[in-house]
C-alpha cells in the first residue's frame, strides 16, 4: 500500500527540513503553503518535495485540496512541527498493510516552551492523522478542522511528537489570529453580548479547568504558564468579539472625522 504525507505550512523554515526528512518511508510527499514570507518553501523545494500555494487559507479547505492532489492509497497527515518516532513509523507501516479500520487517531505530546506537558489537558491529545483515501470523504470548520470519513477511527499506541509553542512570541501571534477567527464565529451565530463579568468568568473558569481540574500544577511552572495562558486566549476572543459587537473601527473612523 503506498502512502502520501501531506504538509500544511506557514513560516516554518526551521521546523520543515527536519519534518521532510523523517518521510523517507512515504511515497509522496505533497506541500501547501498558507503565504509563508520566510524561506519554507524554497527549503522543501531543495529537498524535491513538490509545493503547492494555498488560495484560501483555510485549514479545512486546504486539507481537502491536499486529498485530491495525492495519489497514494493512504494518506498521514503532518505538520511541520510534528515528529515520528521509529516505533511510530513502524506501527504506521503495518496499519496500512493490515488495515483494519478507515482513519487513525494519534496520541500526540505537547511540547511547550520545551516540555512535554502531561496534564491540564494537554495528553494524550488524540489528533487524526491517517487515512484511506477511498474512505475520507473530507474535512469541515474553520476553527479545529474534523475528517468526515466513511468506516470507523482506530487508535494507534505511538504517539507523535508535538513541538509547538517554542516560544512565548509564537504562542502569542498564534493566539491573536486564532482568537480574532474565534470571535468572527461567534458573531455569526449571534453570541450574547459581552460584558466585564462574562470575560473575567470565563478566564477563571479556563485557569481553574487547566490548572487544577486537569492537574496542570503537576507540570510545575510551565504548566501554571500554559493555564495562564489559555485564561487569555479566552479574554482575547471575548475582546475581539466585544469590539466587533460595538463597532469601535466605526467609531474610530467617527472620531477621527470630528
Amino acid at each position: 500500500m503506498s502512502i502520501s504525507a501531506l504538509i500544511l505550512t506557514k513560516n516554518e523554515e526551521d521546523m520543515i527540513s527536519d519534518c521532510i526528512k523523517q518521510l523517507d518511508f512515504v511515497n509522496e510527499i505533497l506541500i501547501l503553503d498558507q503565504k509563508s514570507t520566510d524561506n519554507t518553501t524554497e527549503i522543501a523545494k531543495s529537498l524535491g518535495v513538490k509545493v503547492l500555494k494555498s488560495q484560501k487559507n483555510r485549514f479545512d479547505i486546504d486539507r481537502n485540496i491536499l486529498k485530491e492532489k495525492s495519489s497514494s492509497d493512504w494518506l498521514l497527515y503532518i505538520d511541520a512541527d510534528e515528529r515520528l518516532s521509529r516505533e511510530t513509523i513502524s506501527e504506521i507501516k503495518q496499519l496500512v498493510n493490515h488495515r483494519k479500520s478507515s482513519a487513525f487517531y494519534f496520541p500526540r505530546q505537547n511540547y511547550i516552551l520545551g516540555k512535554w506537558l502531561k496534564h491540564g489537558g494537554w495528553w494524550p491529545d488524540y489528533v487524526p492523522r491517517l487515512f484511506k483515501k477511498e474512505d475520507l470523504i473530507g474535512w469541515e470548520g474553520q476553527v479545529h478542522e474534523s475528517p468526515i470519513i466513511k468506516g470507523s477511527f482506530g487508535y494507534t499506541k505511538n504517539p507523535i511528537k508535538h513541538l509547538t509553542a517554542r516560544s512565548i512570541t509564537r504562542m502569542i501571534d498564534k493566539s491573536i489570529k486564532w482568537a480574532q477567527i474565534e470571535a468572527e464565529l461567534y458573531t455569526d451565530i449571534n453570541h450574547p453580548s459581552v460584558t466585564k463579568f462574562k470575560i473575567v468568568k470565563a478566564m477563571v473558569r479556563e485557569f481553574t479547568k487547566r490548572y487544577i481540574v486537569k492537574l496542570g500544577f503537576l507540570d510545575g511552572l510551565i504548566g501554571f504558564i500554559q493555564a495562564v495562558f489559555q485564561s487569555l486566549h479566552i479574554a482575547m476572543v471575548l475582546t475581539y468579539l466585544w469590539e466587533i459587537q460595538n463597532n469601535t473601527k466605526v467609531k474610530i473612523k467617527e472620531a477621527k472625522n470630528v
